[in-house]
């Protein structure tokens, strides 16, 4: 009897045995697994998402020289008026180039005149209808309103008669292209002769102009608005 006690205790402490070690593993899985859970998820947790800036751009280059269009907000204070403009004639050199350009508050026409060490004389004014001296033929100008320009120098050269600069009764102004302009719409060619040059500024209304002059150029700058 007393041996069977024995036995059955030692069978007991070993099933006490077995279950112990069997919850160790178990524990010991439960922990695994859990490192393994948390390693998993701290892995997986995106990190904040990042943002991207845009970069400011620049519009594009004007290759032929002019500067860009009116910047908005820009404050311009003009005081020019919008009446008949002149100087006296001086000695002529020829005509050799007109080209435009556009500032923050006007339009601008520049003739490039050679050949002379005197200012250059000038007529400028707004008229109805432009009609070409000599011949009185109208020449239709595009925009709300016309600019006549007299300029004395003439698109050729007083000595030899050769021609200097080709601008074509009737037509645009060579080389000059004012699309997208604020304030000029339309040049047109009338005439050449006694020393002047006639051309027509077709602009989007009767607006203020200035004349600036010096002794190889004149500045005719139209504003934007008044």
């Amino acid at each position: 009897m007393r041996r069977l006690t024995t036995v059955a205790a030692a069978l007991t402490l070993t099933g006490a045995g077995l279950a112990g070690a069997s919850c160790a593993a178990t524990g010991q899985a439960d922990k695994a697994d859990a490192v393994t859970r948390t390693a998993t998820g701290a892995a997986s947790t995106p990190g904040p998402a990042r943002t991207t800036t845009p970069t400011d751009t620049t519009g594009p280059t004007d290759t032929t020289g002019k500067a860009g269009p009116a910047a908005t907000g820009t404050a311009c204070s003009i005081a020019w008026g919008s009446g008949v403009k002149s100087a006296p004639e001086s000695e002529p050199g020829p005509l050799k180039n007109v080209r435009t350009s556009r500032h923050a508050c006007y339009d601008r026409m520049v003739f490039d005149i050679g050949g002379t060490a005197r200012r250059t004389g000038y007529h400028v004014g707004y008229v109805d209808t432009f009609h070409q001296d000599g011949s009185g033929e109208r020449i239709p100008v595009s925009g709300g309103a016309v600019l006549q320009v007299h300029v004395s120098a003439p698109s050729y050269d007083p000595a030899t008669l050769e021609p200097t600069y080709l601008g074509k009764a009737g037509k645009r102004l060579p080389g000059v292209n004012v699309t997208g302009y604020s304030t000029f719409k339309d040049t047109r060619f009338g005439a050449s002769s006694e020393g002047q040059t006639q051309i027509a500024l077709g602009v989007r209304a009767k607006l203020p102009f200035r004349v600036l002059r010096s002794a190889d150029h004149l500045i005719v700058d139209v504003a934007h608005r008044w």
